[in-house]
């Protein structure tokens, strides 16, 4: 649904010209032409008119401009007017819309990397590990603690600095560690990098990175213990396969060789990633799923094998705010039974695997796994579900609040346009009426609730009055003169000249009554659905 509604914001101008995102460039000439005899400035003589016309006139100039440019319809089709303005350079290196599609994801992940860099961005990790054997063996409940936190900033248009520290305690033992990255941007493909750390692993590091081509990056570094001399060579090269993968090499040589490849995929409703790594001192093979059930909701599965591991996890987790995740995962492998919970705060994370049990049971491991499944969706449905409807509902009511000004002045604006179709609508209608064809009795467009009780009391028709607009006058603008009428599918119907969205962000629905050969008929429609009138299939 989501993605349905996202790609029909890349439509409103079909609506505005009333054609169909498939028409070809002669139905958008022919339409630009109809519409701009009807709003065209020199047409009108009173003032008020004439501004009228201007502002809707404009609006059918640019719509025509942008659907008669192939370039420019491309971009629009995939990224709507978003796409236009965000920088993105037209010509014969991008005639193809996938060559486009990658360029403007370039082109958005800049802006992102450059809004984002722009203040402090403080990150952390806390992670808490809790054993269960140990606290019912009277030796206490935590097995090991660290903290990790970093601070980021830009300092300067090319110039960013990080510093940060790390501090773990497991048992009598303790670790701890300061660090400092500076970042220097050497241009819009290439960056430098100086790092120190000083602890128990000092080191000092460069690295450098490289676009190298529109889909590959290269990443060379050494670092240097400050303990022992040891030096570490790393290379890694990243390749994007298409807008949603992308496969990595990544090569180590010191004390601890290693090689890895890896690959990732990631859309709106499923991420898989994999890796396999070979080292000095280990071999493995690590495999991801996550998988979007809802904008707040997911599943994932994780899996891992290699000589010093062999383990399944299994989990979700649910968006609680704009800013806060929570998950839960059961891992059960050679090491143990475990639960691990964790907390997401933007980029600050809470993280607490519970160690259950090192002996494998099939009833432990089969209750570990049910019982907290069981609780979740207890929980879910007689507490969770309940608290984000009524948080929902009231979320709406303020929404509705602060949209108002706004849905009156688009309104008033809808009104005006529909002014200037009086006339022809009005003498499309009285020809309809004289052959006996098709005429727009009544036809209204907004909240299905309120289009619901607009038969009821003249109380509850006020009630729900600002949640609908009447479309009446520029449906029967739209009849053809062989009396029919098409609202094309996968367009909204509020970027129709005359209509307007009298609810934001709420489902919207079109219900139209009309009148063909004699007989009465009526219908509604979704906001998204095709609507050709007439049909028998409506009579009443």
């Amino acid at each position: 649904m989501k993605q349905a509604e996202d790609e029909a914001s890349h439509r409103e101008l079909y609506a505005l010209l009333h054609v169909s995102p498939e028409a070809s460039d002669e139905e958008i000439r022919k339409a630009y032409r109809l519409w701009a005899q009807v709003y065209h400035p020199d047409k009108y003589q009173s003032a008020q008119e004439k501004e009228v016309a201007t502002v809707n006139f404009q609006r059918i100039c640019e719509a025509y401009e942008i659907l008669s440019d192939e370039n420019k319809r491309q971009i629009y089709d995939i990224y709507g007017m978003e796409g236009l303005t965000s920088g993105l350079e037209l010509g014969p290196k991008l005639n193809k819309v996938e060559e486009i599609k990658e360029e403007l994801e370039r082109l958005k992940r800049k802006r992102e990397e450059e809004k984002t860099s722009a203040h402090f961005q403080p990150s952390g990790v806390i992670l808490a590990q809790l054993s269960l054997p140990s606290f019912l063996s009277g030796h206490g409940l935590m097995r090991a603690m660290s903290m990790n936190s970093e601070i980021q900033s830009q300092i300067s248009k090319n110039n960013v600095i990080a510093v940060g520290g790390t501090l773990a305690v497991k048992g009598n033992d303790g670790d701890a560690a300061a660090n400092a990255v500076f970042r220097h941007q050497l241009s819009s493909v290439s960056s430098i990098e100086l790092m120190a750390s000083a602890g128990l692993r000092s080191l000092i590091g460069l690295q450098t990175s490289r676009q190298v081509s529109r889909h590959a990056t290269a990443t060379m570094g050494v670092a240097m213990s400050l303990r022992d001399g040891s030096i570490n060579l790393s290379n890694s090269w990243n390749r994007q396969l298409s807008t949603t993968s992308n496969a990595s090499i990544e090569l180590n040589l010191g004390s601890d060789s290693s090689v890895a490849v890896g690959w990732r995929k990631k859309d709106q409703k499923m991420a898989a990633a994999g890796e396999i790594r070979i080292g000095t001192s280990a071999i493995g093979a690590v495999g991801r799923f996550t998988r979007r059930f809802s904008t707040k909701s997911h599943g994932r599965i994780t899996g891992k094998i290699g000589s010093g591991a062999l383990e399944l996890e299994i989990g979700g987790g649910r968006k609680i705010s704009n800013f806060s995740t929570i998950r839960m995962l059961y891992t059960i492998g050679i090491q143990g039974i475990y639960w691990k919970l964790e907390l997401h705060r933007g980029p600050q994370k809470l993280v607490v695997p519970i160690f259950l049990s090192r002996q494998f049971s099939l009833g432990f491991a089969s209750g570990a796994f049910l019982i907290p499944t069981s609780l979740y969706f207890a929980l879910k449905s007689l507490v969770f579900k309940p608290y984000y409807r009524r948080r929902e509902q009231k979320q709406a009511l303020e929404n509705l609040e602060q949209t108002r000004s706004q849905v009156q002045e688009a309104k008033a604006a809808a009104e005006k346009a529909q002014q200037l179709l009086q006339n022809v609508a009005n003498r499309k209608k009285n020809k309809q009426l004289e052959m006996d064809g098709l005429v727009i009795i009544e036809a209204v467009y907004g909240n299905p609730k309120a289009i619901k009780n607009i038969n009821n009391s003249e109380e509850k028709k006020d009630e729900f009055a600002s949640q609908f607009v009447d479309v009446t006058l520029p449906l029967n603008f739209l009849v053809t003169d062989s009396g029919q009428l098409k609202l094309h599918e996968g367009v909204k119907k509020s970027g129709i000249m005359g209509f307007c969205d009298p609810c934001p962000g709420e489902m919207k629905k079109l219900y139209v009554k009309y009148t063909y050969g004699g007989n009465r008929y009526e219908v509604e429609v979704d906001d998204l659905e095709e609507v050709i009138l007439p049909k028998e299939e409506h009579r009443i």
